[in-house]
């Protein structure tokens, strides 16, 4: 079955060749804007611009008709009025196009009797041509792997995550956050409306796909929820699912109705159905892109037992005390350490001045010295009753303390300690005056799979949401055992 999947999925995901339909020598029309979007990805197939009045773009010759094109064409976006797109969609049928994506809108979200019916013929004249539509209002497919992008000059370095939004603002929105917090994508799509393949095939074949290990969603709604609600289950059950649920207001319900004219149910309906299929729910970009990032590097998770620490330089201790109670009001749990942790800690860094529980304020390290500093971080990552580590790093006060050179020391020693510790590191590094030398080890620290969070707040609930679907799986494997 997922060798069927995949098949049918690779003109989607890796096209042999795109057309454009819309093109025109104007860089301003919308089907111009997506050839210079895969110009700019560096897609390596023949890109062929589609438009009545000919001409050029981008040193490429703009054809009049689909079916002038000399050579195949697998997949087709579309960027002209919905009036015209049922002879376009005659044209790809002659032409043998594999998969079509309509950018266009103007179809079922405006919730008229026309439109659901233009979509409906859609549909048939796709069945009768032997392809497959993404959309309608939707950007289309993202995957860096093979230089397909919907973002301008963009395309991120290819990872294990993927994604499926019905939105393509929040599609685009994704895919730049998470370039930006080093996520790697395997394949990501906005979907738009759905009429034909809809979110659940999306999510079919990200859970099939050999490259993706971790699955990120945006839904408005359904017009299945039985089949999307099976879906969920069978993808969860094999891959970690994270959905973020959009329209659960009134205000937003209505909002999604007129945006892919999906159809929506209470918000806490939808909690007890992702619940109930064990996907983990989130409520916002932020939290998504953050769990997203977790997951991404959770190859280690054990437990959900944190040592945090805090005050690498002046300032820990109520650093150290508002990290203990984001964690805790959470649902982590912050164990004290063992007698001998606390006997060692007592040496290296003394008993005035520090927090020497759980959690672990450090901050007279800073007149004993890198070793101490270090060894007391060690001693607390080694702490049996630890399953992951969470550290605060404020570079406001470490770059004026340390200078460059010793952020650059700490943060090696953040690396290396990494590699060995066989328990998963989180870093915080809140924002600050300094912003440009944290962003600057901030993609240090990614590149070294190491997460970073700006927040121990957003930690403490990304860190949750992962615990809670390993926590899951693992209760779920003790029945299959038992039964």
């Amino acid at each position: 079955m997922s060798d069927d999947i995949l098949k049918q999925f690779d003109p989607v995901f890796y096209p042999k060749s795109i057309a454009v339909v819309g093109a025109s020598a104007d860089a301003m029309k919308a089907g111009s804007y997506w050839v210079q979007t895969l110009v700019s990805a560096g897609y390596r197939g023949p890109i062929y611009p589609v438009g009545s009045r000919g001409g050029s773009i981008a040193g490429l010759e703009i054809y009049r008709n689909i079916r002038d094109i000399p050579g195949e064409v697998d997949y087709v976006i579309v960027a002209i009025p919905s009036r015209s797109v049922l002879d376009l969609l005659d044209d790809c049928a002659a032409k043998s196009v594999r998969a079509v994506q309509f950018f266009t809108a103007g179809f079922s979200e405006l919730d008229t009797e026309s439109g659901r019916s233009l979509e409906e013929r859609m549909v048939e004249k796709a069945r009768w041509g032997g392809f497959r539509i993404i959309g309608p209002n939707c950007i289309g497919v993202y995957c860096p792997e093979h230089r397909v992008s919907f973002l301008m000059g963009a395309i991120g370095e290819p990872g294990c995550v993927g994604f499926v939004s019905q939105s393509g603002g929040i599609a685009g929105k994704l895919a730049t956050n998470g370039m930006a917090r080093g996520i790697g994508y395997s394949k990501g799509v906005s979907c738009g409306n759905g009429i034909d393949l809809d979110a659940s095939d999306f999510l079919e074949y990200l859970a099939a796909d050999p490259q993706t290990r971790v699955i990120g969603a945006y839904l408005e709604g359904t017009r299945d929820g039985r089949r999307l609600f099976n879906t969920m289950r069978e993808v969860s059950s094999v891959k970690p699912l994270v959905v973020w649920k959009g329209g659960r207001t009134e205000v937003g319900a209505r909002a999604a109705r007129s945006h892919t004219g999906s159809l929506a149910s209470s918000p806490s309906v939808w909690s007890a159905v992702l619940k109930q299929a064990g996907a983990v729910e989130v409520h916002g970009l932020d939290e998504l892109t953050d769990t997203l990032l977790l997951f991404q590097h959770a190859e280690h998770w054990q437990g959900a037992r944190v040592g945090v620490i805090g005050g690498l330089a002046d300032g820990g201790g109520g650093i150290s005390v508002s990290a203990g109670d984001a964690c805790t009001e959470i649902g982590l749990e912050v164990p004290p350490l063992s007698d001998q942790t606390d006997r060692a800690l007592r040496e290296l860094l003394g008993e005035v001045g520090s927090i020497l529980g759980n959690p672990v304020d450090v901050s007279q390290a800073q007149f004993r010295g890198f070793p101490a500093l270090f060894q007391a971080i060690e001693t607390v990552a080694g702490d049996a009753s630890i399953d992951f580590v969470l550290i605060q790093q404020d570079v406001d006060i470490l770059l004026p303390m340390y200078s460059r050179a010793g952020l650059e020391t700490i943060n090696d020693f953040f690396i290396e300690l990494r590699g060995r510790l066989g328990k998963p590191l989180v870093m915080v590094l809140p924002p600050g005056p300094v912003e440009q030398e944290r962003l600057r080890l901030e993609q240090k620290l990614l590149a070294a799979s190491i997460p970073v969070l700006s927040s121990v707040e957003r930690a403490a609930r990304a860190i949750f949401n992962v615990n809670t679907y390993f926590r899951r799986r693992e209760i779920e494997a003790g029945q299959r055992d038992a039964a």
